[in-house]
Order: C-alpha cells, then sequence, then structure tokens
C-alpha cells in the first residue's frame, strides 16, 4: 500500500518538477513563458532549499547556454519553455549535441508557428525537436500522457542524458501540463537515478574528454577543476581541439548518432493497451493518448477489437517496435494534434503503409473520442 505523504493532486508541470528533483537536478535556468511557466515557478522556490541553483536568464538563448555551462562544471541542468522559446535554444541544443553535454529540456508545446496561441494545446513540435538544429546529429525525446508517466520519464530524460553525454528533450503539451491528477512519489532509491560519470585520471595525467570507454561512456571531468581541456561546437579530436580532418570528422559525427541509434532498444519506450488481438491498432502519445485510449477501450466493450500503442519514446523513433506491434493490424490509426508529423514514420515502418490513417486536430483543441470515431467509421466504411 503506498505511503499517503507520498501521494500528491497536481498538474502535469508540477509531476515534472517531482521527476527532476527526484532524478537530482541542482541547476536550473529558464524564462517564463506559457505553458510551462509552474516548472520554473516551482523551481525557483525548491532548488534553493535543497543547495541547488536557480536563475532567470534574460531569453531562451541565455537560458540554454547557462544550463550547458552548469552541466560542464558538473551540475545535472535542466531548462523548461515552450515552442517560440523552444526555437531560440537550437543552436545551443547543436552546441550540447556536439560538445556531448547533458542536460534536459523540457517544452510544453503549444499552438504555432510563431507565437501562435500560448493557452492551449497542440503537438507541432515533434519534428522541431529531431531536426530543429542544423547537421547531422541524433537526439532523445520523451514524452508522456499522465502525471505518473511524466514523472518517470523526466527521471529517465536525466538517466539518458548523463548515460550518453547529451541533450534530452522532454515533449509534453498543454493539456498535460496544466491537467491535474494523482501522483504517487516513488520512496527514495526506489527508482534508479544515474549520475554522472567522473573521470578516474588524476590530476596531472593526460585526459581525453572525448575517448570512450569500452562500454561506450564518456567519462567527464567537472570544468575548472582537476583538468584542463578545450569544448568546442567545431568538429574536434579526442583532446577536444577543432580538426578537419577527413577521418575524425567521420569519426565524430557517426559517434554522435551512433551511440543514440545503435542503443534505441534501451532508450525507446513504449505501452501497450490491448493489442494482443487488435485488429485496428491507435498510435499515439502525449494527451491524444488519453482520447486513443478512451475509445478503444469503449468500442472494446462493442466488441471491435482495437489496440493502442503508446509512444513514450518519439526520438530515436521506434520504427521496430512499430513494424512488430502492428504486422497483423486490418488498419493503423495515428492520433495526433497536427498535421501528421508521427504519421510519416509510422509508415515508413510498417510493411503496408497504404493501411495507416490520421485521425488529427490542429485548431488548439484537444482531439476527443469523437473526432477518432469518425476517422475509424471512415476506415471501416472501406471494408479494411
Amino acid at each position: 500500500m503506498p505511503n499517503t505523504n507520498n501521494i500528491r493532486f497536481i498538474q502535469g508541470n508540477e509531476a515534472c518538477v517531482e521527476g527532476a528533483l527526484y532524478a537530482g537536478v541542482n541547476f536550473f535556468a529558464g524564462y517564463p513563458i506559457t505553458p510551462s511557466t509552474e516548472i520554473a515557478e516551482l523551481l525557483a522556490e525548491r532548488l534553493p532549499a535543497r543547495g541547488g541553483k536557480f536563475i532567470q536568464m534574460e531569453d531562451e538563448i541565455a537560458s540554454m547556454g547557462v544550463i550547458i555551462g552548469a552541466s560542464l562544471t558538473g551540475n545535472k541542468a535542466m531548462t523548461a519553455t515552450s515552442g517560440p522559446g523552444f526555437s531560440l535554444k537550437q543552436e545551443a541544443i547543436g552546441y550540447a549535441c556536439m560538445a556531448e553535454i547533458p542536460c534536459v529540456i523540457v517544452n510544453v508545446q503549444r499552438g504555432g508557428p510563431s507565437t501562435g496561441n500560448p493557452t492551449h494545446v497542440s503537438q507541432g513540435d515533434i519534428n522541431q525537436a529531431r531536426w530543429g538544429s542544423h547537421g547531422d546529429h541524433a537526439i532523445i525525446a520523451l514524452t508522456a500522457s499522465n502525471h505518473q508517466d511524466v514523472f518517470k520519464v523526466t527521471v529517465d530524460a536525466f538517466n539518458l542524458a548523463e548515460t550518453y553525454r547529451t541533450p534530452v528533450i522532454l515533449l509534453f503539451d498543454e493539456v498535460i501540463g496544466h491537467m491535474r491528477e494523482r501522483l504517487t512519489l516513488p520512496e527514495e532509491d526506489e527508482m534508479p537515478v544515474v549520475g554522472r560519470l567522473r573521470t578516474s585520471v588524476p590530476k596531472g595525467v593526460d585526459y581525453h574528454p572525448y575517448l570512450p570507454r569500452e562500454d561506450g561512456r564518456l567519462p567527464m571531468s567537472d570544468f575548472g577543476s582537476e583538468h584542463r581541456y578545450n569544448v568546442t561546437g567545431l568538429y574536434h579530436d579526442m583532446w577536444g581541439f577543432p580538426s578537419n580532418d577527413p577521418g575524425v570528422v567521420s569519426e565524430l559525427l557517426h559517434h554522435l548518432v551512433d551511440k543514440i541509434e545503435n542503443n534505441w532498444e534501451s532508450i525507446c519506450l513504449y505501452k501497450e493497451h490491448m493489442l494482443d488481438d487488435a485488429e485496428y491498432i491507435l498510435i499515439s502519445y502525449g494527451s491524444s493518448a488519453r482520447s486513443a485510449l478512451h475509445l478503444a477501450r469503449n468500442r472494446r466493450e462493442r466488441g471491435l477489437k482495437i489496440g493502442v500503442l503508446e509512444l513514450l519514446t518519439l526520438w530515436p523513433f521506434p520504427s521496430e517496435v512499430v513494424r512488430e506491434k502492428c504486422a497483423n493490424a486490418k488498419a493503423v490509426l495515428v492520433v495526433e494534434m497536427n498535421m501528421g508529423q508521427v504519421i510519416a514514420h509510422v509508415k515508413n515502418s510498417v510493411t503496408n503503409p497504404s493501411n495507416v490513417f490520421l485521425a488529427n486536430r490542429v485548431d488548439n483543441q484537444l482531439i476527443s473520442p469523437a473526432d477518432i470515431k469518425a476517422v475509424l467509421r471512415m476506415i471501416m466504411g472501406r471494408g479494411i
């Protein structure tokens, strides 16, 4: 029986804060922006009380730069924003990818492009999370549809950032951020928390900041402490110094991509709902998945075999999982609140892309079970 002292009735943004604190965040920098502002407000109070640091920066660009610096000096660092601020952070996110700096970026999505609709829901930043920063690189982006999972994937985000020395993006949305529901906080040490892997190279001995161990992990040295080393956004060698050598460039780019894409099985999180005998499969994520799951349960009661594949990891995209789970489906319906950003990757994953359909809304309103049912009726009317 859970400890009732650990039960909360809170917003999703608050659940994210609880997850970050559980994971050991000790530095936050950000700039207020709807609908993520509660994350900054709460950490402004909670972090100093725990000996951590909070700073409100003058803009989103500076916020991203500051958490990069904080992470390099040994802190678990985080920022939070929404669409317009996420756009401003992209150059620095690319820098963190290149320099392999662990950090967590929360994007509570709202309508866009530009300032769009600050107070309503959207899921329009999925492809931006993957391709927003230029050049060849890989990225990790997680999401969730309920507060218990918001807490968990926030802890996961910090763990993955430290394990793979990479920025990790949390793609929530306004509905998840602002709705209230129950959260049960785990006991201390109940969930694994990955700490910073620091180098064992003693002071005064040559330290290679970009030389992976046999397991692929790169031990770090807190910048400004035991070792002097170079950090750059340029192509660089194992010492961190810029290099134009084709072999060095090729090896570095492959490393940045392979360390994530080759470990997709360890990174990709998903949930199965009633998939064992499903003839129709709904693929969804974030708050859209709540409506998909509601419809599937309702239709099950009427004899229609519908299942839901809920994605918790959006990048790297779990193509193999989608292919396997949808192999025997009569039709696949992707449920999302954008013009179809995930459906393209689903179609590329399955053996019969012509049987993949889209149920969406792009009017800043939560997609409803009735919206999904209308598309499902159209599919079944075709005899699929």
